[in-house]
């Protein structure tokens, strides 16, 4: 049995997942940087909103969980 297709694969996959895991991480952190400036309310919230596709909801979420963020 010749397994060293699956074994590329399955490492494919693994380095796919921390690739995406990764530029996951960038993407909130550069979305906080611009949610956490003063103008945020004006226009930053929207300008995040529409460049990544997520709720404001989600956002909201976003800076609750983000470090240093207030805890309730």
């Amino acid at each position: 049995m010749d397994t060293a297709k699956l074994e590329l694969a399955a490492q494919r996959y693994r380095e796919a997942e921390e690739a995406l895991e990764g530029a996951r991480l960038d993407l909130q952190t550069e979305a906080l940087a611009i949610l956490s400036q003063d103008d945020a309310q004006h226009g930053g919230q929207a300008a995040v909103a529409r460049v990544t596709g997520w709720s404001r909801e989600y956002l909201l979420r976003l800076l609750e969980n983000a470090p240093g963020a207030p805890r309730r």
